[in-house]
């Protein structure tokens, strides 16, 4: 599953009507409205959009016949497997009606053709643990812990025996990361993983 590393734009014209999408990078539903409201313009006939977050996702039509706008756009979502993403597609209006079919097309291509164009970045499931050090493992583990990659270090409090490190990191490297810590301090130091 990949998302937009950032915001895209992209514009055409088609039968003298104009149309203008801006796809971005969301996390949340609020993310997503206020991308929304941000590039939409009020002086357009349209400003149609969807988002999908997850299972979550939303579309509207603003205005254009029910089915012909949103809902093509979020199948661009879907059909470049994205996630994490919403799409804002604003129509001018130019005087030839292009019908259902066509608006279909219209509003269905724009912004795949804006998610085509955008960079992309992979979704990588995250997990986060706990592992807990004394002072004296504290700096050769920190050290180790930095070679694995796509591991970060959320919070460290300190205890007065050593320290709680709170990591996140790919689910697929958490084996790894708890061998990594029972073989370097012969099993002093532990992870927590959820609520293990």
């Amino acid at each position: 599953m990949f998302s937009l590393e950032r915001t895209e734009t992209f514009s055409q014209d088609i039968k003298k009507s104009r149309f203008v999408a801006h796809a971005a990078p969301v996390m949340s539903e609020d993310e997503a409205k206020g991308f929304i409201a941000a590039v939409s313009d009020p002086s357009a006939n349209h400003n149609c959009w969807a988002w999908r977050i997850g299972q979550a996702y939303r579309f509207s039509d603003d205005g254009e016949p029910s089915g012909t706008a949103g809902k093509p756009m979020l199948q661009a979502i879907d059909g470049q497997a994205l996630d994490r993403v919403v799409v804002v597609v604003t129509r001018w209006f130019g005087g030839i009606l292009l019908g259902s079919g066509g608006l279909m097309r219209a509003y269905g291509g724009t912004a795949a053709a804006c998610l085509r164009a955008a960079a992309k970045t992979e979704i990588i499931p995250r997990i986060e643990g706990e592992i807990v050090a004394g002072f004296s493992d504290l700096a050769v583990l920190k050290a180790r812990l930095g070679a694995l990659p796509d591991l970060i270090v959320v919070n460290e409090e300190f205890t007065a025996s050593g320290a709680i490190l709170t990591v996140a990191l790919p689910e697929a490297a958490a084996a790894q990361a708890n061998r990594l810590v029972t073989d370097l301090t012969s099993g002093r130091a532990f992870v927590r993983f959820g609520d293990g």
